[in-house]
């Protein structure tokens, strides 16, 4: 029975709704008629899960009695105590086994009396089940937790200390004498340092796996780790950007428990095993696959550190059902050489973000139908699409009632300009079904933004104000999507990864698209770099060659004139052994731009695209001296 069945969907919506959108059922029952057309199989059942969770955060609210992470996992650890939790280069770790682990060092710094409800501790480590056991056991005292990233160095590592306060820091043994360099500026802040050690030949650094061994495994007073307020700071997250320092995204309750439930929206249960490869000071490994594994009861498996050529051994070892990805992730895996039982898994489910339309693809056809979950949503931001469908090339689905709890808008972008384009009355412009603008996410009660530590500029700087009428406040993504008519959202390019040359604009995720259907490119990072004299930036495309294969400059010229318009073709082409990344394996471009296109300083072999030659040629200094002259017709 249709009605009655609609009439459950309303009955189940109205808990969530915010106080701020004021419906009368009938309203409501209305808008569900017309909704009615699009929520089909996939669509209901994940809609029902969306309102059943978000129900869940309204009591919170409502009540001001909050079941954070940490409490969620003290109940599991009480309910299944001998369920394996984790499973780390093959040993495993029951719930049971890190509960008591984090309460004995939540009883070290209690004993010690050096922290309180309410501070700040930095945390530096590997992946590692301790890495975990700190993170709990500091919630447990009522303290919040920055997790650092293990590749800053010096100064920035400093700056991160002045963002979220912190006056603590625990360290990894591994990672220990990377900081004696800065070691004296740390005593010098008054900053205490403790490391995963039972001895140290620094005598300013204390040392902590001593101390826990000597400690109690009762849990610490529950008053002190008890939260009232989804709005509460629990951890920092530094967003790992291309340039600049690192800016200490503020994770609150509310988003930590959100991020938590995603495996259960797309289908995950207690059965299922997690395989996290990913970094842990990353929201993606500490966010949705810990807190998602704990959210189901479930088991993860967490590597120490991503190995492209171990993946599939250990997810066929460890009977692995789910696995989480990022950015380059699949594509490392792609290029692998076939191996035999490749497909002999059990993985049923990938979760992550970054996942290209040809990455996908390939997938596919070496690993299986795996269901490919793709999700959108940023450390900092308040807004999160989930492709829960699984149409490739998407990041996300919207409907008729997501877009009644979360507003967000795609408005026009001027790409020259470098700006939102503007009416007469300077309010952005809405864009077309299917066509390309720039992402906002409306600040409101349902979906905050929190904003940055220690920077109230840069948490203004996110902001667009006076977007549609004065007074409304809108969080920039800075990423450019489009929707289409089923209400698919695809991700096109981010602002700053666009540029513009002969008067048209070059979206680099399409051309690397492009460029990654050849043969012998095994990898390609599309960027836009200036030439004296020309307006705007010419294409340039940094490529890594697969090992069995030979750069062919004639192929890569007819491939790329039969499938990118003459604008989108890269003018040049560098090659390379290895590609930088950031931790998350997002490739960097900066360096690249920085360096240009001229081959006396480049160690790379650099190729031109040249017409007459019908071929990418290599670009001697000859050549690169009749470009800048404005000699060559480009």
């Amino acid at each position: 029975n249709s009605d009655y069945f609609k009439m459950e969907i309303a009955s189940m919506a109205l808990p969530m709704l915010p106080l701020s959108i004021s419906m009368d059922l009938s309203r409501f029952y209305n808008s569900i008629s017309w909704a009615w057309l699009i929520f089909l199989n996939n669509d209901v059942f994940y809609l029902m899960k969306v309102i059943r969770y978000g129900a869940r955060l309204e009591i919170f609210k409502i009540t001001s009695n909050v079941v954070t992470i940490i409490d969620r996992f003290v109940q599991q650890a009480e309910r299944i105590p001998t369920k394996p939790f984790l499973i780390y280069e093959g040993i495993t770790y029951t719930y049971q086994d890190i509960n008591e682990r984090s309460n004995k060092l939540a009883n070290v710094f209690l004993e010690q009396g050096t922290l309180k409800k309410g501070d700040s501790v930095a945390l530096l480590m590997n992946n590692e089940p301790d890495f975990i056991c700190v993170w709990f056991g500091l919630i447990k005292l009522g303290c919040s937790v920055a997790f650092l990233n293990t590749n800053i160095k010096s100064r920035s590592l400093l700056h991160c200390f002045n963002c979220c306060g912190a006056k603590t820091l625990v360290v990894g043994a591994d990672l220990l004498d990377s900081l004696e360099d800065i070691l004296p500026s740390f005593l010098e802040d008054s900053i205490s340092v403790w490391v995963m050690k039972n001895e140290s030949s620094h005598t300013e650094v204390q040392t902590l796996l001593d101390k826990m061994d000597q400690a109690s495994d009762k849990p610490t007073p529950p008053a002190l780790r008890a939260a009232t307020s989804l709005k509460a700071a629990t951890l920092y997250i530094f967003t790992s950007g291309t340039t600049g320092l690192p800016k200490a995204a503020v994770i609150t309750h509310l988003q930590s428990l959100k991020a938590a439930a995603g495996f259960w929206a797309y289908g995950g249960s207690e059965d299922d095993v997690i395989y996290i490869p990913l970094p842990l000071y990353h929201s993606a490994a500490s966010l949705i696959g810990v807190g998602g594994t704990i959210e189901m009861g479930a088991t993860c498996v967490l590597k120490k550190k991503f190995s492209a050529s171990q993946f599939w051994n250990d997810c066929i070892k460890y009977d692995v059902t789910i696995f989480q990805y990022i950015g380059e992730l699949c594509r490392y895996l792609c290029n692998q050489p076939k191996a035999e039982g490749e497909k002999k898994h059990k993985v049923h489910m990938g979760v992550g973000n970054g996942l290209r339309q040809d990455v996908w693809r390939e997938f596919h056809r070496r690993f299986g139908e795996i269901r490919m979950c793709e999700l959108y949503g940023s450390t900092e931001g308040n807004l999160c699409f989930m492709n829960h469908i699984g149409k490739i090339g998407a990041v996300g689905r919207s409907n008729f009632f997501y877009k009644l709890l979360f507003k967000y808008d795609l408005v026009r972008y001027d790409m020259v300009r470098d700006e939102p384009v503007k009416n007469r009355q300077g309010y952005c412009q809405h864009v077309n079904k299917g066509e390309t603008g720039l992402l906002l996410s409306k600040i409101g009660a349902s979906s905050p933004f929190f904003g940055y530590a220690g920077s109230k500029q840069l948490t203004e700087k996110k902001l667009m104000r006076n977007v549609f009428v004065k007074g409304d406040a809108y969080f920039n993504t800075g990423d450019l999507m489009a929707e289409d008519a089923e209400d698919f959202i695809c991700f096109k390019d981010r602002v700053g990864d666009t540029f513009r040359w002969k008067g048209e604009n070059v979206a680099t995720t399409e051309v690397t698209e492009v460029l990654g259907m050849v043969d012998f490119i095994q990898e390609a990072n599309v960027y836009g770099v200036e030439i004296p004299g020309n307006e705007g930036r010419a294409g340039m495309a940094a490529i890594i060659v697969r090992p069995e294969c030979e750069f062919s400059g004639k192929k890569l010229f007819d491939h790329v004139l039969n499938d990118l318009p003459a604008y989108a073709r890269p003018l040049f082409i560098r090659l390379q052994e290895s590609m930088e990344m950031t931790g998350t394996f997002k490739q960097q471009k900066f360096n690249l731009v920085e360096s240009g296109f001229n081959p006396s300083t480049s160690c790379n072999p650099l190729y031109f695209l040249d017409y007459s030659e019908k071929s990418y040629v290599p670009l001697t200094n000859t050549l690169y001296g009749s470009i800048v002259a404005g000699e060559r017709k480009l």
